[in-house]
């Protein structure tokens, strides 16, 4: 029994050996149990030193037939050190491989030049970026430090470019409060009348003034009416350096008398508030005239003072010096002249010095009465203790410029009208002379800002810049006080508008700024950016009064050569990009415009249809092509609107596109843009552009249709296109017309062929369905060797254009044309 079970188990494990040893998948595999256990060690100690993942990686790519450790190997192996390197010569009998190294050669060359052209490309975008990035953060910080500057500074800025990227800004509420509005109204009402070449305009500061008055503001007033004053000499030309023509003796001489005219004026009124506020104590009476003023003001300024220090005895109770000095202060030497008289023969001399000088109070006094004026001074009135004769005598004879005459002159009024009745047009031997630009050098740069506690008192530093002429930096100085910074602007436009506003040469320069050429201590003052510090708040919200600040720019140029009106309203049209507004809209149907806003500046200088071309190439240069097609439009370049229509169609030819995308803005654009080729036949546009064009709005509607999978209507519409042929017929003509096709529409060939597979490939699947149930049908076979026929031609058209498509419309022809067999 035992033996017939140990030969039954033989049985089965001489069978199972056989078993094992007839598979052919699985290898045998003899182990002793010790070498089972080694490999097992084996193999755990290498989980343990790669890890798990290495083996899950074995395993999962094990599973697919994936060989990783040979990949490993092969990866190790592969180096791409002899890509690049030089070829190895050959024989010159080897012909095939002497094309071969050619060929590879040429290949490698244009790599390499391909890369350092690439690499060079990069490296100047870059530099052009980071200088232009640099020149934004210099003008900011131009703008921000818009102290005086005590040098030229020649900075090569461009115009602040605009923020195009961000959302267009819409205007909206104006951002003028109502002084701005007020400024504002005068200076439209100003320029449309220039706009009609009216000669007879009133001045500009006349009528800034008049809306000073309604602020009610005596400090406004007061300084609108300096301005006024000094801006009433004779008209200066505009083709002459307002500078240079401030160093005419003639003109200093005006202005010096208009300085003195309004500290006269000014004091004289001050004087009538004294005595109206005290009439019993001035004892004036009620004779008119400024004897009388001058008795009962000299009555209530000496109250309570040491009268004995005072010489010469009195007139009508009053002493002499003091009568004489305040109606010459008054303005009103023959009143003066009136007390001298009065006081006896005692002073002849002096009386006809005084004579003289109301005969020419510009001029020195004669040789003969300067001398008797000087010995006098100097023997016996400079030591006199009477301060009042002292500076009579140096008014009238100009005797000591070195005294101040403090105990006399107790306001910065009072030293300005001595300091400029101190200057006299004198000839070249004079010893000792004061000169109008002594005056300006001791006021701006002796004194300064500190001295008369600028920012404390602006309105007293600007009197005394601006009544000795220095315009230039009274303006500046007010543009940095926030109250006053709209007056300033306007003074600026004002004194500009009569050519007294000296401007730099360069309109890069600080706002203000020295120019060598100039005598010391002359200023220039950059008009260009004070109005763009203004406007700039204003010019998104209040369009059409920021272009009429703008035209205030017009007779000036950029560092280009450019009007400078019209760069600005290229970077307003850039920063707004509200088109419609400033140059009006096209009508596609009759060609015309409507007006804009910059149509009202038009003149034989300016023209909005530049500005429009302008605006354009800017926007082609930051790749707003959209926007650059419309004003392309407005300029009347119809060749530039097609050339961009079709760079952006044949990017979007083919995509299904959303409600709002480029595609469906483009479709809505493509109706005007036919509309105005209709409208403008008579212009010579290129045949291949127009054509060009023309196939693409026909490819949108194929493509419409093949989206939809209108495959019969895409047929018909790509039939009328002529593009690729759809019979043998027409290979011919389409393989030389795609030879002399644009770029563009050649671009979009790939797409429409990838197209034209689906719909043959879908019409094939259709006649396959059919014959499943009618077998028999002669008009499926017709079609069927239609279709055969088509895919054959189109990959003979494919191959035979000049044209390189990627490869994958290459592969997808020849499968179409294996399906349809």
């Amino acid at each position: 029994m035992a033996d017939d079970d140990f030969s039954k188990l033989l049985q089965q494990a001489e069978q199972l050996t056989t078993e094992i040893e007839g598979n052919e998948d699985l290898p045998r595999v003899e182990r002793s149990l010790g070498q089972v256990l080694e490999a097992s060690q084996e193999l755990y100690s290498r989980v343990i030193q790669s890890g798990a993942n290495d083996i899950q990686a074995h395993l999962l790519f094990g599973s697919k037939g994936i060989d990783l450790q040979q990949i490993s190997q092969k990866l190790e192996t592969l180096s791409s050190k002899r890509t690049f390197e030089p070829l190895q010569p050959i024989a010159d009998s080897d012909i095939e491989s002497f094309l071969r190294n050619e060929k590879e050669n040429a290949i490698l060359s244009l790599i390499d030049e391909v890369n350092k052209n690439s690499l060079q490309t990069t490296e100047d975008q870059k530099w052009e970026h980071m200088l232009s990035e640099w020149n934004r953060e210099k003008i900011k910080l131009m703008n921000a430090m818009i102290g005086p500057s005590q040098n030229w500074l020649d900075l090569k800025r461009t115009p602040e470019p605009p923020s195009i990227m961000e959302a267009p800004k819409k205007f909206g509420h104006t951002m003028l409060d109502d002084i701005e509005a007020a400024y504002a109204r005068q200076v439209h009402q100003y320029n449309k009348l220039v706009f009609q070449g009216s000669k007879s305009r009133t001045a500009l500061h006349q009528k800034f003034a008049q809306v000073a008055e309604e602020f009610n503001d005596p400090k406004v007033k007061e300084m609108w009416e300096i301005i006024k004053v000094m801006a009433n000499i004779p008209a200066l030309v505009r083709d002459e350096d307002p500078l240079k023509a401030r160093g005419n003796p003639t003109i200093q001489q005006c202005l010096v008398a208009q300085g003195k005219k309004y500290l006269e004026k000014r004091y004289k009124q001050y004087m009538s508030d004294v005595v109206r506020a005290n009439p019993a104590a001035a004892l004036r009476g009620g004779e008119p005239g400024t004897y009388p003023l001058v008795r009962g003001f000299v009555g209530l300024r000496l109250q309570g003072q040491n009268v004995q220090v005072l010489c010469d005895g009195v007139i009508d109770d009053r002493p002499l010096w003091p009568m004489v000095y305040y109606c010459l202060r008054s303005g009103d030497a023959t009143a003066a002249l009136h007390c001298l008289r009065k006081a006896g023969q005692d002073h002849s001399e002096f009386i006809a010095a005084l004579e003289e000088y109301i005969r020419n109070p510009e001029k020195p006094l004669s040789d003969k009465l300067q001398t008797a004026i000087n010995f006098q001074y100097r023997i016996q009135v400079r030591n006199s203790t009477d301060p009042y004769k002292r500076a009579v005598y140096c008014v009238i004879g100009c005797c000591d410029l070195s005294e101040d005459h403090g105990e006399v002159g107790r306001t910065a009024d009072d030293y300005l009208w001595l300091k400029l009745s101190s200057i006299k047009s004198r000839t070249s031997n004079d010893s000792e002379t004061f000169s109008y630009s002594d005056l300006q050098k001791m006021i701006l740069e002796e004194y300064g800002e500190t001295h008369f506690k600028a920012y404390e008192k602006p309105v007293v530093y600007f009197q005394v810049l601006a009544l000795t002429g220095q315009f230039e930096p009274a303006i500046e100085f007010l543009s940095r006080i926030p109250r006053f910074q709209v007056h300033g602007v306007h003074m600026a436009l004002a004194l500009h508008d009569v050519y007294m506003l000296g401007t730099p040469r360069n309109v890069q320069a600080p706002l203000l700024s020295v120019d060598t050429d100039d005598p010391s201590p002359l200023r220039r003052l950059n008009l260009a950016r004070l109005l763009f510090l203004y406007v700039r708040k204003f010019e998104l919200t209040d369009p059409s009064d920021a272009l009429h600040y703008y035209f205030f720019l017009r007779n000036l140029k950029d560092p280009s050569g450019k009007n400078l009106f019209m760069c600005c309203c290229t970077d307003l049209a850039l920063e707004s990009r509200d088109y419609e507004l400033l140059f009006g809209r096209m009508d596609g149907l009759t060609g015309l415009r409507s007006p804009g806003l910059l149509d009202q500046f038009n003149n034989p200088h300016i023209e909005s249809k530049v500005i429009a071309l302008n605006v354009a190439e800017q926007l082609v240069t930051k790749g707003l092509f959209e926007d650059a097609i419309t004003m392309y439009d407005i300029a009347g370049n119809m060749e530039k609107v097609l050339e961009l229509f079709c760079v952006l169609l044949a990017q979007v030819v083919n995509s299904g596109g959303g409600a709002d995308g480029l595609r469906q803005r483009l479709s809505q654009l493509a109706e005007h843009v036919s509309r105005r080729l209709r409208s403008s036949e008579s212009l010579a546009l290129p045949a291949a552009l127009v054509e060009a064009y023309t196939k693409l709005c026909k490819l949108m509607t194929f493509f419409d249709q093949f989206h939809s999978e209108n495959y019969e209507g895409a047929l018909e519409t790509l039939r009328e296109c002529e593009l690729v042929p759809l019979n043998a017929s027409e290979l011919d003509a389409r393989v030389s017309g795609a030879r002399s096709a644009r770029g563009e529409l050649l671009r979009s060939l790939p797409a429409v062929l990838r197209a034209l597979c689906t719909i043959l490939l879908a019409q094939r699947q259709r006649l396959r369905a059919a014959a499943q149930s009618q077998p028999l049908a002669a008009q499926n076979n017709k079609q069927v060797e239609w279709l055969r026929e088509q895919a054959e031609v189109l990959n003979t058209f494919a191959g035979n254009i000049a044209y390189r498509m990627p490869g994958d419309t290459y592969s997808q022809l020849a499968q179409m044309q294996i399906l349809m067999h």
